[in-house]
């Protein structure tokens, strides 16, 4: 069993066509993906990676029965392909796509709410479950299966900590980039929800940054869970009012400080992590 994704999602790619659709489709099947389509608006009948290409999400889903999308489509586009989406029911939509204007992803987010789906991103590399595919652009090859599920923030972060957990003999379950904007489609703790009930999740590694308030969130659900949670917060040094990376990562007033974070999970029970070089050890002490 596996969390949002197995050997039997059929998955298609939005924006197949141009160059960053074509890698990542090429990757995504050599990760043992299904990939069964792709869409492009004016070039439906071509072909990419094997796949074919339609005009429309409607089209596509019709002709594949797919049930999972990744999105390549540029900022000005992107909302409204998750709108596309969620519309035509996809149930599982993957945004890879950074800078999608606020006001569009407001809208997105409502549609995505009405038709039940679920949205990782945007501005995220997507998810990978070792052993059956991956969805995004992860690199697939550090991964190896195991117990450990993790979620991040942070994109280069995940491959980092990621590497360090096999690198330590330490599987993983399923990984997933939530996404670094000030409006994504899924919160730590709704992935936490289906890690609790996922039998081949043992514990759980979670790496959050400065903005927001998801961590804290996340360590008022954290203390309801029967399984352990390690995490990291990012972004310590960083000055208040600057931006830092993510647009999400800004600390305003008094609210999305790492200090803060910190302390929430600390109250939730939860072995906070100085460096990513600590986590390995520390999800060991909690297996």
């Amino acid at each position: 069993m596996s969390i949002l994704l197995d050997k039997n999602t059929r998955v298609l790619v939005q924006g197949i066509t141009g160059r960053e659709g074509q890698f990542h489709t090429r990757n995504m099947k050599a990760a043992g993906t299904n990939v069964v389509g792709g869409v492009t608006p004016g070039k439906r009948g071509q072909t990419v990676e094997g796949v074919p290409v339609f005009d429309t999400l409607a089209q596509a889903v019709e002709a594949t029965n797919a049930n999972a999308s990744c999105i390549f489509v540029p900022p000005g586009g992107a909302a409204d392909a998750i709108i596309e989406a969620a519309t035509v029911g996809i149930k599982l939509i993957v945004c890879i796509t950074e800078g999608i204007p606020v006001i569009d992803m407001t809208r997105a987010m409502l549609v995505v709410h009405e038709h039940n789906a679920t949205l990782i991103g945007p501005n995220c590399p997507g998810m990978c479950t070792p052993g059956q595919g991956k969805i995004g652009i992860i690199p697939y090859q550090i991964f190896t299966p195991g117990p450990v599920g993790f979620i991040s923030r942070s994109g280069t972060l995940t491959y980092e900590v990621v590497a360090l957990l096999t690198e330590a003999g330490l599987g993983q379950s399923t990984c997933i980039g939530i996404g670094g904007d000030p409006i994504i489609g899924s919160t730590f703790t709704d992935y936490l929800k289906l890690f609790e009930n996922d039998p081949d999740t043992k514990a759980v590694v979670m790496c959050g940054e400065i903005g927001g308030s998801d961590e804290e969130d996340a360590a008022e659900y954290i203390k309801t869970m029967s399984k352990p949670v390690v995490a990291f917060v990012s972004g310590r040094t960083a000055p208040a009012g600057k931006r830092m990376g993510h647009a999400g990562a800004i600390i305003s007033g008094n609210t999305g400080t790492a200090q803060g974070k910190v302390a929430a999970l600390q109250a939730a029970k939860v072995p906070v992590a100085d460096t990513i070089f600590d986590i390995p050890g520390l999800v060991k002490q909690v297996l």
